[in-house]
């Protein structure tokens, strides 16, 4: 076994355990987490939650003395075709989410195109939203990590990196998720991470299988994970790995995978990190 040779804090998206953010911290910390993932609570999306529950959300988090590593937002997840104004707005409330559990990061998307659109039709005004939504991150002390998906425009490394280098604001960056790239028919460590590095920030945990798109365990599908998680140890990352199995059923605004396979998911994480040198804690 290698001595750990990088500390990195370990967190999930906890709606994938249950709906009950009681629930969901329980399970995290029983894995070993010290942060949780908010992008639901009681079934309600963060960009939908009323004062009151953030309230009774963090009362419950810091009961348990679990720390938030990011607000998963749907920030993007939406045609390019509504005005700029649109996804701005619905920021101002999820920053306002983010403040009250105490993170600085809100995850964001790059937008869909309409029907019949190619990603080049698109870009000049995927550049405007993007450019509005990092304007309005840094005017409040927050950080956009950009996660890379199938169907947005930043789905494949050289468009995020468009996005990261025509933006070229400090609250931009990269969350990265290999999996998502796997989906893609992309390579994720082999073809996106010596360019994107630069900008990455986040780790977003999990894997799939190139000929199905089959979201599985880390390290047990075509996302290269073994080899990005050696590069990150080596080249001194110390941020978020953040779990998100996608492994018993998903929808539009995300996933589940119950305790049981989120646990499965977790051990498979900690296992590669763990032949890494890297220490979860």
């Amino acid at each position: 076994m290698t001595q750990p040779s990088a500390v990195w804090s370990l967190s999930g998206f906890g709606d994938e355990v249950d709906p009950d953010p009681a629930v969901q911290a329980a399970v995290l910390l029983a894995l070993g987490a010290s942060h949780i993932e908010v992008r639901s609570a009681w079934g309600t999306n963060v960009s939908e939650l009323e004062h009151d529950a953030v309230v009774r959300l963090k009362a419950i988090l810091d009961d348990k003395g679990l720390k938030v590593s990011a607000v998963a937002s749907p920030i993007g997840k939406v045609d390019v075709s509504l005005p700029v104004e649109h996804e701005v707005t619905r920021l101002r409330q999820i920053i306002s989410v983010a403040k009250a559990l105490d993170t600085k990061y809100v995850r964001i998307f790059s937008f869909y195109r309409g029907e019949g659109q190619e990603q080049e039709e698109i870009r000049e005004a995927v550049m405007e939203r993007m450019s509005a939504l990092a304007a309005e991150a840094a005017a409040h002390g927050i950080v956009l990590l950009h996660e890379n998906e199938k169907g947005i425009y930043g789905d494949t490394p050289d468009r995020v990196l468009d996005i990261m280098e025509t933006v070229n604001s400090p609250a931009l960056r990269v969350a990265w998720d290999n999996a998502n790239f796997v989906q893609v028919g992309v390579k994720p460590y082999t073809e996106g991470y010596a360019i994107l590095r630069p900008y990455l920030e986040y780790l977003q945990v999990k894997d799939a299988i190139a000929t199905t798109g089959e979201v599985v365990p880390a390290g047990e599908g075509d996302g290269e994970l073994d080899a990005t998680i050696s590069a990150l140890a080596a080249d001194g990352y110390t941020g978020f790995a953040s779990l998100e199995p996608h492994l018993a059923s998903a929808h539009e605004l995300g996933g589940y995978s119950g305790p049981v396979a989120f646990g499965i998911a977790a051990r498979a994480f900690a296992g590669l990190a763990a032949k890494n040198g890297v220490d979860l804690v």
